[in-house]
């Protein structure tokens, strides 16, 4: 009778090794007596404490496993760009966003903060120049601020 694992590894001796002057040439690979080179594995002193068996992390696919960091917060970017187009609304957005940030833990604080500097600062210089165009307007057309 005939099955289909008729050619399986059945406990056969393994093939011989390969004749001299094939394989890896004299002088390279690891000098004998190192281990595999720094850098393979946790650094010594982190990991898993005494008793506790390490975490069941998927293998890496090529070479390290992907680190992803907490999202950026959209309004935050929002605020800093805000600022440059129409800086009241830059102004108010980069509150708005320090505020979620502080709730959510999100990144973009600085986004945000950079936001409200900008966007103050714009809108002070144009509330300034506004009230210099009016003082200018009142004072041309009579409505002077003297006697």
């Amino acid at each position: 009778m005939s099955t289909s694992d008729e050619n399986l590894y059945r406990g056969d001796p393994p093939p011989p090794p390969p004749p001299p002057g094939y394989g890896t040439p004299p002088g390279y690979g690891p000098p004998p007596g190192y281990g595999p080179p720094p850098g393979y594995g946790p650094p010594p002193g982190y990991g898993p404490p005494p008793g506790y068996p390490p975490p069941n992390y998927p293998p890496p696919a090529y070479g390290y496993a992907p680190v992803f960091g907490r999202p950026t917060n959209t309004m935050a970017i929002l605020a800093l760009v805000m600022a440059f187009v129409f800086a009241p609304a830059g102004l108010i957005l980069g509150i708005i966003a320090r505020k979620q940030i502080r709730q959510t833990g999100e990144d973009g604080d600085g986004l945000a903060l950079a936001g409200i500097i900008v966007g103050g600062i714009i809108t002070a210089i144009f509330v300034f120049f506004f009230v210099i165009w009016i003082a200018a307007f009142a004072a041309l057309t009579g409505g002077g601020f003297g006697p």
